[in-house]
Order: structure tokens, then C-alpha cells, then sequence
């Protein structure tokens, strides 16, 4: 385990000029989906100032764009490089003109802790979204995992590990340890307890009265604690996995899953971070295609949910496995699938540019090689008034997530990889909206153009920082809260309804609720949760065909055109298959398009899930003009006392955990 630094990592800092910090506090701000767009903005992104006021928009994109333009003086004066001050001003005036309007916003991540103390003092984990590790070593491993997990990164993992060396630890004299009240205490605990098993350490006991009482708050990264419950269950989980692996009863794919996940649970069951995983496996391993498989492994149910699971094709005659893998996917909906050999081989496809990634993050968008980060950021084309706006806010996104590529982290095996790689992921998100509306034509043009506009700008600033180009620089993320705010449909996906309620869920003591209570924004208790209530939004997606409308064929089609024209890294697309109509082409479409895209998933479209409450509901036009005309206005002025709540990776309904 490695200590972070106690010397702030950003020792200088940039700040706004005043006169455009009070331009921006003058302007109008347009949020998407009406009220839901604003609502979930200050429920989970909108924090305390330091003077203890709180947050509203333009204070929010001041945070962000003082905390990148941060980033990149510090590296520019740590590295002897010229700063003129004058220039910097007014580029950042234009990023935060750009982001104001939400043409273009940096993840979740980034909106919710950019700018923050956090940041300057332990450096950028914390700023990206998508992590990945190698599970050779496997303590060392599951320690870089729960770390990243806890800073809010999505984590893939493979199923590497080859469990040799493995022997029941003596447990009759252990070695009492009092595990520190930190992440890294608990991180520490959980290599130590590998340990014990993969390389005959001691057998430790240990004492989790140091760690503080639920309901305590978390200084830093906000939020509240669990108490010790939530990692003194892990313990055990990994001890019985360990133990039913040395006793034969588990193989070793299963006993790493097993850990991985039980890990992802500890860190959702502590409500210090939300968190999401990727199980990587092989077409040829069973054991790993069966998961999640409960009729098989009943034990499995309350933790094999942490993970989304995927098989990696690597070389030509693996592909001969598709209709086995179609016919798991017509039953279940997994694995999804990953194609390796296009992945080092290709950027967008057909353009040969080798990559040494061999692992994904959790929403399969970026590919990555073990230990390293990458940070993503977004821009939303249906928001800018023209085409060339259109290019311009791309270089704004390019600024900002080349910048945080310079950010190091605590973790030096992670800073290794990204300093030579510098990967970033810049995002589109209405993206059926452009194809409904401009025509596969004019957008095949367009990306094609955007492209070289990403690349161009991350060349320019890499050669003026003194770094390498990024190694990739665009991507398809499925996003989530971030396009609720700009209100377009999620990533490259067709939205579910045109006129639907949406849902929020919020905790009864938490100071939002008092304000949509008293505003008089319909509400009623959560009939799942106790202390909760649900509030509801009415919300127009625009004219884009539902995704009942779209063919699967189609959504594999638009899929590959953006491997091919915009994505260098991947494009995270769940295929949404009509069962009855297209169940049985499954196998069909794997075999002509798995060949030239690098990753894909599958989900049945379903009613059968409908129930109570749902966070996502389609309601008629006159139901939808009907709570409109009814919604009344929230009084966001006596709003405050908020820290926000944690940011998100990739997250749509199925990524998202």
C-alpha cells in the first residue's frame, strides 16, 4: 500500500478575473428536461463555497474551470514553461462560457470535486473515470482496485490470476492490527488478509474499533460514514472465498471474481463511493460464463451484480464461439463482448495505430492497460447553434481533459502508465438525436471533421505542456446525470420514451427535500426504502425515434459508423434486441459486426419489468402537458447545507451500480 503525498500535489492556483466571474453570475442559465436537469444538478453536484453558502451554477463552472486552469499552471511553472496570464484569462473565460451553457461539461467526476482542496492536496485519481487492472498478483491488485474504487473510479479486472502458491494461513496466533480510520486503512487491510493466503504472511486480527461510527462525516470527498459493518463483511467474504479455494470447492476464475466483486459491494454498502466493475474472461471459460448463473451458484446473487461480465476475443478462431455467446445472450442478456484484436490493432477502425491496452473500464468505452487511468469529458452537439461551434466546443473538451492528463496520482504504478499514454476520452452525447435529425450522411461528416479537430488540439497542447500526444482521444460513453443536465439522450443510445415522468430518489433528511417539499414538486413516500421520498419530473426527449423504433440491426450499424469515424478508444453501445422479432438473429449479427467494432452489449427490451415507482416511466403527451402546466417553480435561493452527493462514471441504467 502506498501513502498519498502529505505536500499539496497543485501548489499553484488560477483564479477567474473578477469581471468575468461577475459576467457569468449575470447570465441566464437553461437547463435540460426543465425542472429534473436543474433538481439534479443541485442534488449532486452543487457544494458548499467556502465561505459555507452554497453552490449555484456559475459558482460551479468558476470551481471547474479555476481547478483545470490550476492543473495546467502548475505543470507549466513546475516545468520552467512560460505562463502568460493574459492569454490563459481569456481561454478560460471561453471554457467556462462553453460549459455555462453545457455545449460541453466535464464528467461527473469532474464537476463534483475539480476544483476542490481534495484534489490539489492527493492529485487527479479522484478526476477520472475509468480505471483497470491486471488480477496476476492478486492482493496487490484488489489493493489498486479498492483504492480506485473508493476515489470514485470505475474498475475492469481480468480473471489473470493463476492461484498457485495459495495455502490456508495459521490462524490460531494472529497478530492484532487496529485498522486506520482512512482509505487507506482499509485498503490495507484487505492486502494484508490476501496476503495471509497468496504469500504465507501472518494471520492477522483485526481491530476495527478505530473507524468511525456510522452517520460520522467523511472530510474531503464528502458524505457520511458506515461504521466498520461494510468492510468487516468483505473480510469475511474473501476469507470464505480463499478458504473454499483451498479446500477445492472454488477454481480459481470464480475465487477471483469473488473477491473483486465482494470488493465493489463494500464500497457501495459504505456509502463512500458508488461503484461499478467489469469482469473480463475467456470464451472458453465456463466457469466464468456461468457467473452469473444463480440456478448454479445461488451464494453468488447477493454480489455477482457488481459487475457487468464480458468475453474477450483475442485471436481469429475465437469467433467461432459467437453463436455460443448469442445463445447465452438471448437468454440473460450477458456476456457482452469485447474484440481485442481491434483494439490493439486499430484506433477508429480501419486506421491502423497500435494500442497496448488489453483490459476495458466498466461500460466498455476505453480500453486500457493495467494500472492506468483515464478521464473522459463531454460535449453535446444538439446545444451548439452551429457547426462551427460545434468544432470549437470539441477543443474546449479537448483543453479540459488534456489538462487533467497532467494531473499525476497517488499510486506511482498508475503514473507510469499514464504519463506515456496521456489518454483521454472526448464524448459526444445526443448523438441519435444528430442522426435523426442531420442524416447518417451530414454526421458521418461531421464526425469525420470533429476528429480531426480533437486530435489536432490535443497535439498542440501536449507539444506546448512537454508531454506525448495522447495515445486515444475520443470516445462514445453512455453518460447519465451529466446528459439529464444538458437534457439530450444518453451517449449514441435512442431514448426509451418521448414523454415520460422521471424519478428522484431522496433521503428524508437531506436538504433538497426540504426545498422540492416545500416548492410543491409532487412527491410521495418510497414504497422500497424507508426515510426516502420520491419526487416526480415530467420530461420531453424531443423528436428522436424511441429505441422501440430502432432495429437492432440499425443500432449495430450506427454503432459501427462511430467506431469507424469518431471513436479511437471504443464506443460503450448496449444493443437493445426485440426477443420475440430478433432473439434469434442475435447470432447473425455478432458474426457481421463483432469482426469490425471493439465492444458491444445486448439487453432484451422487456415491460416485464415495470413495477412501482420506476425511476423511468413513458406517460402520454396529455399526461406530460398536464404535470407541466402543474409543476411549479423550485425556490433553489433557500437551498443550502449540500456537499452534493457522489459523481458517476458511466452511468446509464446498466452500467451504472
Amino acid at each position: 500500500m502506498q501513502n498519498e503525498h502529505h505536500t499539496p500535489v497543485i501548489a499553484a492556483r488560477f483564479q477567474l478575473k473578477p469581471s468575468y466571474c461577475a459576467a457569468l453570475r449575470e447570465r441566464k442559465v437553461h437547463f435540460g428536461f426543465g425542472g429534473f436537469g436543474e433538481a439534479t444538478y443541485y442534488r449532486t453536484y452543487s457544494r458548499l463555497k467556502p465561505d459555507g453558502t452554497q453552490e449555484h451554477w456559475p459558482d460551479t463552472v468558476i470551481r471547474v474551470v479555476n481547478g483545470v486552469m490550476s492543473v495546467r499552471k502548475d505543470h507549466y511553472l513546475r516545468s520552467r514553461l512560460e505562463w502568460k496570464e493574459e492569454y490563459w484569462q481569456k481561454t478560460a473565460y471561453d471554457l467556462a462560457l462553453g460549459m455555462f451553457d453545457m455545449k460541453w461539461l466535464p464528467p461527473g467526476r469532474g464537476l463534483w470535486v475539480m476544483g476542490t482542496d481534495y484534489v490539489y492536496e492527493r492529485g487527479g485519481a479522484a478526476l477520472n473515470n475509468c480505471g483497470a487492472v491486471d488480477t496476476a498478483d492478486l492482493a496487490a491488485a484488489a489493493d489498486w482496485a479498492m483504492d480506485m474504487l473508493m476515489c470514485g473510479v470505475g474498475v475492469g479486472f481480468n480473471t489473470a490470476w493463476e492461484g498457485e502458491g495459495v495455502v490456508l494461513p495459521d490462524k490460531s496466533r494472529p497478530i492484532p492490527f487496529r485498522i486506520p480510520d482512512s482509505r487507506e486503512g482499509w485498503v490495507a487491510s484487505v492486502r494484508l488478509l490476501i496476503e495471509s493466503y497468496t504469500r504465507g504472511g501472518a494471520w492477522f486480527a483485526f481491530d476495527y474499533s478505530g473507524i468511525r461510527p456510522a452517520g460520522s462525516p467523511i472530510r474531503g470527498f464528502g458524505g457520511t460514514a458506515s461504521g466498520p459493518d461494510p468492510l468487516m463483511q468483505l473480510h469475511r467474504r474473501i476469507e470464505d472465498a480463499l478458504d473454499s479455494y483451498c479446500a477445492g470447492d472454488i477454481d480459481k476464475t470464480r475465487c477471483t471474481a469473488d473477491v473483486f466483486n465482494a470488493i465493489g459491494a463494500c464500497v457501495v454498502a459504505g456509502n463512500v463511493r458508488r461503484s461499478a466493475e467489469i469482469a473480463l474472461g475467456s470464451v472458453d471459460d465456463e466457469s466464468f460464463l456461468d457467473l452469473k448463473n444463480y440456478d448454479k451458484y445461488p451464494e453468488r446473487a447477493e454480489i455477482g451484480w457488481m459487475s457487468n461480465n464480458t468475453v474477450v476475443l483475442s485471436k481469429s478462431e475465437e469467433f467461432h464461439d459467437l453463436p455460443r455467446i448469442a445463445e447465452r445472450i438471448r437468454n440473460n442478456g450477458e456476456p457482452g463482448l469485447m474484440n481485442l484484436i481491434n483494439v490493439q490493432k486499430y484506433g477508429r477502425y480501419g486506421k491502423e495505430e497500435s494500442d497496448r491496452a488489453w483490459l476495458a473500464n466498466p461500460c466498455s468505452e476505453i480500453p486500457l492497460e493495467s494500472f492506468e487511468l483515464c478521464n473522459l469529458a463531454e460535449v453535446f452537439p444538439s446545444r451548439c447553434e452551429s457547426e462551427e461551434e460545434f468544432y470549437r466546443t470539441l477543443e474546449y473538451a479537448t483543453f479540459y481533459a488534456s489538462t487533467v492528463a497532467l494531473l499525476p496520482t497517488h499510486r506511482s504504478e498508475t503514473n507510469a502508465v499514464v504519463v506515456r499514454n496521456r489518454r483521454i476520452g472526448v464524448s459526444l452525447s445526443g448523438v441519435a438525436d444528430m442522426l435523426d435529425e442531420l442524416g447518417a450522411t451530414e454526421l458521418t461528416r461531421r464526425l469525420r471533421l470533429g476528429y480531426k479537430v480533437v486530435k489536432k488540439k490535443n497535439a498542440e497542447l501536449a507539444a506546448e505542456a512537454g508531454v506525448p500526444p495522447s495515445v486515444r482521444v475520443t470516445t462514445i460513453k453512455p453518460s447519465g446525470t451529466i446528459s439529464q443536465l444538458a437534457g439530450v439522450s444518453s451517449g449514441m443510445h435512442f431514448p426509451t420514451f418521448q414523454y415520460a415522468v422521471r424519478r428522484m430518489r431522496v433521503g428524508n433528511d437531506a436538504p433538497i427535500c426540504k426545498v422540492l417539499k416545500a416548492s410543491g414538486v409532487p412527491h410521495e413516500p418510497d414504497s422500497y426504502s424507508e426515510n426516502t421520498t420520491v419526487f416526480e419530473f415530467p420530461i420531453d426527449q424531443g423528436k428522436t425515434r424511441k429505441a422501440t423504433e430502432v432495429s437492432a440491426w440499425e443500432q449495430f450499424a450506427f454503432l459501427a459508423m462511430l467506431q469507424r469515424e469518431w471513436s479511437d478508444n471504443m464506443v460503450s453501445c448496449t444493443v437493445y434486441f426485440d426477443p420475440q422479432s430478433e432473439g434469434r438473429q442475435i447470432e447473425h449479427m455478432l458474426a457481421q459486426f463483432a469482426p469490425i467494432i471493439k465492444s458491444v452489449s445486448m439487453l432484451p427490451h422487456s415491460d416485464s419489468g415495470a413495477y412501482k415507482q420506476m425511476p423511468y416511466e413513458g406517460i402520454s403527451k396529455e399526461e406530460y402537458e398536464r404535470r407541466v402546466a402543474a409543476m411549479p417553480k423550485i425556490a433553489w435561493e433557500t437551498f443550502g447545507g449540500s456537499d452534493g452527493m457522489e459523481s458517476r462514471f458511466c452511468s446509464n441504467d446498466t452500467c451504472e451500480l
